[in-house]
């Protein structure tokens, strides 16, 4: 076999362009394609190159980003197959291109990237991409490859055929290895600005990582939380106006008569006893006394008569017209109540 005989009659239409040109020892041995072939088109000079250990590129020249991720991925999937050296299998009716890589995902920066971060650097910049693969599999990191090991792998999301990591599971990869303060509020940010992700999930992440005893992520996830807050609180103030629900009075205390306070509330419907609390918890390690404190005022309101309608960033984002019906549903129906304790409403 020389530079110029043909890869194999064996025809690749069934991959895509990049993957035909980036392919495994396994793929091509399926193909026809002997290691002594491999090694004679790899030498200087010659038409292939060797971009990882059983990656090949078969074509010379510079690397574009695109043949870098493919090649990263069918290093960490190559070998989790059941037997070794098992060629990747063509999708099949139904299946997504990402299954070819099977048990891989890509995560931090690069999968950050992919997601559309304006603040994450191109993977073409990268000197190294992260990958997620199962705690048991027997790989290590080499060249442009960083292994990160996982119990279980998350759902991945779709891109341009790459298997990627959600958001919240890549920010908090990202962001183990950040110590630049400015850096992880901006990624934190744009997760929430985005509409990728709502931010108790971020947190979530951050927090099975052991990452919330850093300083600079604690200030950032308190600038992330802030943030959250207020696009949640524009999506209120929008459900209210387009679909037609009566004005509340917002961000307000109630107190008994004479009494201790009540709690504050983010709308209350004094005409109807019904009041809207926005949980933007985050799950910290005083999440369980928070969600306890939640629990307690409602129940106190409840027995006074007063209706708490309990909504959370996600359902605003994903289910606008269905939080507005739950409202609703509920402001008519204080008519059937027996009448709510007379309570003092105050500015918060």
């Amino acid at each position: 076999m020389n530079h110029n005989t043909p890869l194999s009659p064996r025809p690749l239409r069934h991959l895509a362009d990049v993957q035909q040109r980036v392919l495994t020892t396994a793929q091509l041995r399926a193909q026809g394609v002997s290691g002594a072939d491999v090694t004679a088109q790899c030498r200087p000079g010659g038409s292939w190159q060797q971009l990882l250990p059983g990656v090949f590129l078969l074509r010379p020249g510079p690397v574009t980003a695109e043949e870098r991720l493919h090649a990263v991925l069918l290093y960490a999937a190559r070998s989790s197959a059941t037997e070794p050296g098992v060629p990747l299998q063509p999708a099949g009716p139904g299946q997504r291109p990402s299954q070819r890589y099977a048990e891989v995902l890509v995560t931090g920066l690069a999968a950050l990237a992919l997601h559309g971060f304006p603040s994450a650097p191109p993977p073409a910049s990268l000197d190294r991409v992260d990958v997620l693969v199962p705690r048991l599999r027997r790989l290590r990191s080499t060249g442009c490859v960083r292994i990160l090991r996982t119990p279980a792998l998350p759902e991945p999301v779709e891109i341009a055929g790459v298997p990627v990591a959600p958001v919240p599971r890549a920010l908090a990869d990202a962001v183990a290895d950040l110590t630049d303060a400015g850096i992880v509020r901006r990624l934190l940010t744009e997760a929430v600005r985005g509409g990728h992700c709502e931010p108790a999930s971020v947190v979530r992440e951050l927090a099975q990582a052991r990452l919330l005893s850093r300083p600079h992520v604690v200030d950032a996830v308190d600038s992330l939380l802030a943030e959250g807050r207020a696009i949640a609180e524009d999506r209120l103030y929008r459900m209210v106006a387009e679909h037609g629900l009566p004005d509340p009075v917002w961000n307000v205390e109630l107190r008994l008569p004479g009494g201790p306070p009540l709690g504050g509330l983010d709308a209350y419907w004094p005409d109807h006893a019904v009041a809207l609390e926005l949980d933007t918890r985050a799950p910290r390690h005083d999440d369980d006394a928070m969600w306890s404190e939640y629990a307690r005022k409602r129940e106190h309101l409840e027995r006074l008569g007063i209706t708490v309608v309990h909504v959370t960033p996600k359902k605003l984002r994903d289910s606008l017209a269905q939080q507005a019906t739950v409202v609703r549903t509920a402001l008519m129906a204080s008519g059937d109540r027996e009448p709510a304790a007379y309570v003092v409403v105050l500015p918060r």
